[in-house]
């Protein structure tokens, strides 16, 4: 199948200001594209990209004082098949675990584990190793957070989502990897578009998603504690310790956020 999707973000800025962008698709899923897929602005400005220390294509600009518009549209092939269940992949002992996985077992910025471990081995030590105790997290998180677009707050951790019980779709992901974590599970941040492609169409306005992998059997799974089943469709753009890593835009001054506006569809089938 194919997917359109695309983004139109507007920042406004007291003066020239520096900035992150990792607006870019990952590099894993550029094989995957029908069209090109190009950052735009509507002011001539110079952008240079650079991978950063995730594996994450990314983008430096200097965005002039005013309002500045940043966009992108592209094809991208995909699948259409549901997210795979590792049901049978095992779970690492730490020791065997490759060097560059160990960093998404530690607490990080958005993920803390010194608030939350005794919590995990209280109540996720008698759960089966490997897919089964995922699960469980997965099950736990998706009910103890209540989804609500007007509780979002950028600030909230995981400790906080486990607290407040409400929030957004980086709340339950913060939540679920904090608890892998927690049991020696490592567990990365994800962000990128999931369009309503195979489930009812969402009320809301569409936004970028987030979900997380975990590292079972060898290599990296997807999972997702808000949907809490599998779905089609998804777009890879970046991965990290949490939110902090896949930030869209990181302003070194102030940047209003104007405009958002995602949009991701299934392309009709042509005759």
């Amino acid at each position: 199948m194919k997917i359109r999707a695309g983004f139109r973000l507007g920042y406004e800025c007291e003066h020239e200001t520096a900035m992150l962008l990792a607006l870019n698709i990952h590099p894993s899923r550029r094989a995957d594209l029908l069209t090109e897929q190009v950052i735009g602005f509507d002011r001539p400005i110079e952008a240079w990209g650079y991978i950063d220390a995730f594996g994450n294509a990314c983008s430096r600009i200097v965005a002039p004082a005013g309002l500045t518009t940043i966009s992108t549209e592209f094809d991208i092939y995909d699948d259409g098949l549901p997210d795979p269940l590792p049901e049978h992949a095992w779970q690492h002992e730490i020791k065997d675990l490759p060097d560059e996985v160990l960093v998404f077992l530690l607490g990080s910025r958005y993920c803390d584990t010194d608030r939350l471990a005794d919590f995990a081995w209280r109540t996720f030590s008698t759960t089966p190793l490997g897919w089964p105790r995922v699960k469980s997290i997965l099950d736990f998180a998706h009910q103890r957070i209540n989804f609500n677009y007007q509780n979002a707050d950028p600030l909230r951790t995981a400790f906080g989502g486990f607290t407040d019980r409400t929030g957004v779709c980086r709340d339950f992901a913060h939540l679920a990897i904090t608890l892998c974590r927690c049991m020696n599970i490592p567990a990365r941040y994800c962000t990128g578009y999931l369009g309503d492609i195979g489930v009812p169409k969402d009320v809301n306005p569409m936004d970028f998603s987030a979900w997380f992998q975990v590292y079972l059997g060898g290599r990296w799974h997807t999972v997702d504690a808000r949907h809490n089943k599998p779905r089609i469709g998804r777009i890879l753009m970046a991965t990290g310790r949490d939110a902090t890593d896949v930030a869209l835009t990181t302003a070194f001054g102030p940047a209003k956020l104007k405009h958002f506006e995602v949009n991701t569809d299934e392309l009709p089938v042509q005759a």
